[in-house]
């Protein structure tokens, strides 16, 4: 079930948007596109292979449904590559450290006596 190759195709795409918004039949999906019924149908059974929408039957109709947890792989990529540190967070804590010890030099080192400063 790798969702990539589905979603590659620009109407399966749309089908997708539609049906994160309600779930819809063939019938319906095909009347708002300029493809044919057919043409939706094997669309559809892409997505379903994919494992990003479900059908059920509901006598002779057929209701499909996007499948929540189906675009779990493609928003894992996208985390992995934009939330991806370009360092080792480690670095900080050294840095951290570093700032700390500089700004107690700075007051150990100040003078005590506000007259000393201007003298």
């Amino acid at each position: 079930m790798d969702p990539f190759p589905a979603l590659a195709d620009p109407v399966r795409r749309e089908l997708l948007r539609m049906l994160a918004r309600r779930a819809a039949r063939v019938v319906d999906l095909a009347a708002m596109h300029p493809i044919s019924r057919p043409a939706v149908s094997k669309h559809l059974r892409v997505l379903v292979d994919a494992g990003l929408v479900s059908a059920d039957t509901h006598g002779r109709e057929r209701h499909y449904a996007l499948v929540p947890g189906g675009l779990d792989p493609v928003r894992d990529l996208i985390d992995e590559l934009s939330l991806r540190p370009r360092f080792d967070a480690s670095a900080l804590d050294g840095l951290d450290l570093e700032v700390r010890r500089t700004v107690r030099d700075h007051r150990e080192a100040a003078p005590s006596d506000p007259e000393e400063e201007t003298a």
